[in-house]
């Protein structure tokens, strides 16, 4: 239970944010809203991102580490052993702690934020850093007894969505919004986002992507390429039939994006767009970039686009947090994945009818030209 008026007058300085949960680059950019929150509650605030990941070299790491609103990023490796392997395991609390620590420096902290809704891992740790660093902690009484981890308590997750009105699965830019409410901060509506680093903005003044002149530049992300993922890839054949009927209503040039092993999936569309496009005299330049450029050089190509179709991956949430128009292409209906935003459709198996007059009212609201 939170401490009366430990709430009233806190001002602090530097807030630590503790998370755990996945370090998928939506789920990781659906935190931004709440970072974002933070720092319209205290404008001079600095934030301190602390992830603790399964293990290295994780695609997220660079897009997140240099965001913007950040103020350093600590990815902290949790486990030991080698990823995916039998004999990985937690590392033991007092080297967690350590490694968090070294991370760290002599860094201040005056709050320390558990964004995580679920087990005790991060409560240890939450505890355990504000005790050394002398600051306030904050996290989610999601059972009775978590409570008694932290200064300053928000109510579970059960009871943050009755108290808005939330449907299950909750919205998962939400997430982060329930460890806030005990600090009286509100989403009301916040985006995500994101701009370009120094090096998604030095790719795109080099490479200079823009669509033939009286054309409109429209990245695709097919993405989904692991076999967990594989679900929620677009046919091809229902993808290939919506850009063909799009071509045939305005004129547009097609970049391809992706990770290096979904390259084959994007010649494998670009082959049968190309055999239709030629069938009915259509013209389309087509652009693979799979496995060509980093996360932050995507984001480059993506600032650039009028419209970006997406498959429910990372690129998705990257286009969305730079404000680009997108639609989202999904194979089932994914309530937790729903970004609520007038330049953002999402849209499930559309037929070609639904998907050309959603992607024109996308890139005739959009900005760029």
């Amino acid at each position: 239970m939170t401490k009366p008026g430990l709430v009233q007058g806190l001002e602090p300085k530097n807030i630590l944010l503790l998370k755990s949960h996945s370090m998928g680059v939506g789920d990781l950019l659906r935190s931004s809203a709440a970072w974002a929150a933070l720092k319209a509650r205290w404008p001079r605030v600095q934030l301190h991102f602390c992830m603790l990941s399964n293990h290295e070299g994780y695609v997220a790491q660079e897009l997140i580490g240099s965001h913007h609103l950040l103020s350093s990023v600590h990815f902290i490796t949790a486990k030991s052993g080698q990823p995916g392997g039998q004999v990985q395991r937690n590392l033991p609390l007092n080297a967690l702690i350590s490694r968090i620590n070294l991370s760290l420096g002599d860094q201040p902290i005056d709050l320390v934020i558990d964004c995580e809704m679920a087990g005790i891992r991060s409560s240890l740790v939450a505890r355990r850093v504000a005790k050394q660093r002398a600051a306030m902690s904050v996290g989610i009484a999601q059972f009775p007894l978590r409570r008694f981890f932290y200064d300053i308590s928000a109510p579970s997750s059960r009871a943050y969505q009755k108290m808005h009105g939330l449907s299950k699965p909750m919205d998962y830019t939400e997430r982060d919004f329930v460890s806030l409410a005990a600090l009286g901060i509100e989403r009301l509506g916040a985006p995500i986002s994101l701009r370009l680093s120094p090096k998604g903005l030095a790719w795109k003044q080099s490479a200079d992507p823009r669509a033939t002149a009286g054309r409109k530049l429209v990245v695709l992300n097919i993405g989904c390429g692991t076999a967990d993922a594989l679900v929620k890839r677009p046919d091809l054949s229902d993808l290939v039939e919506c850009f063909t009927a799009l071509c045939e209503r305005m004129a547009i040039d097609i970049h391809l994006i992706g990770a290096a092993f979904e390259k084959d999936v994007n010649v494998d569309f670009a082959h049968k767009l190309s055999e239709c496009l030629s069938g009915r005299n259509l013209r389309c330049e087509l652009h693979n970039w799979a496995g060509a450029l980093s996360i932050e050089e995507s984001a480059g190509l993506l600032d650039c686009s009028h419209l970006a179709v997406s498959s429910d991956s990372g690129p998705y949430h990257m286009a969305v947090a730079l404000g680009i128009p997108t639609l989202c292409w999904l194979n089932f209906s994914t309530p937790a994945s729903v970004h609520l935003q007038s330049n953002v459709r999402c849209m499930i198996r559309p037929n070609q009818q639904e998907f050309c007059e959603a992607a024109l009212a996308l890139i005739n609201s959009g900005s760029n030209e």
